[in-house]
Formats: structure tokens, sequence, C-alpha cells
């Protein structure tokens, strides 16, 4: 009997929250080596500094940082109809953000989502939302 295995959380974009106003996710595949997938699965990634490109038709993760190299380009999976909804996104001034990276079972999934940036005003509400929350003030 086969048990299912949940995705566990390798690496979270904690930036992502910070800087975007974020909508729909979106969770893809990855084309890696073999180093790679060890690399990952050993926690030595950050997904600090990546973004998500369109590049003739293809969906790429840009800058993601593995063991001691200061920058990858991967390739990202996704279906023809994912992708037209995020050039859809991108048409309407939405970034393409890598929030998590997830490790479980046999594969590895990056999650994507498109979001807005914030202006300074709205960071400092974060800031403001959270710290109210915790109980400081």
């Amino acid at each position: 009997m086969k048990k299912s295995r949940t995705p566990n959380t390798v690496t979270v974009n904690r930036r992502a929250h910070y800087d975007y106003q974020l909508d729909e996710k979106l969770i893809c595949g990855l084309q890696l080596s073999g180093l790679e997938v060890r690399l990952i699965r050993d926690h030595h990634v950050q997904l600090k500094g990546s973004f998500v490109t369109i590049k003739k038709g293809e969906l790429w993760l840009n800058n993601l940082t593995l063991g001691a190299d200061t920058a990858r380009n991967l390739k990202l999976l996704v279906t023809k109809k994912q992708l037209a909804s995020l050039e859809r996104a991108k048409q309407d001034c939405m970034q393409l953000v890598p929030v998590k990276l997830l490790a479980g079972g046999r594969y590895i999934k990056l999650v994507i989502a498109t979001g807005k940036g914030k202006k300074k005003y709205d960071k400092r509400e974060t800031i403001k939302k959270r710290d109210l929350t915790r109980g400081r003030y």
C-alpha cells in the first residue's frame, strides 16, 4: 500500500509577501539535473532575488541560488493553458513571483503567484498590521 506524501516546503520567498500584493497561485514543475535535485533536497537553495519571465513561449525561473553558485536559470514546466493565463496576467501589469519551493515524494515543484508591486505606504501598513497582531503596541 502506497502512502500519499504531502509536499514539504524546502524554502519560502519571504520578501514576496512584503513586496507584492499576491493574487492567484500556480504550482509548476522544474526541469532539473541530478546535482540540482540533490542541492534542493538538502536545502541548499534560496528564492531571494529570483523572478519568473516568459521567453519564446516558455516560462523561466531566473536568478535561483543553488549551493555556492550565484545564479541559475531554470525552465518551468506548465501547460499551454496555464502559460496563456500567465501571459494575460503579464499584459495586465502583474508580476510573476516565485513564492515557495516544494519537495515531497518524487517531484520538486515551485509555487508562483501573480501580484502587483506594493508602494512604500502599503509596506508600512503591512508592518503596522503585523505589529498589532503580535501585540507590540
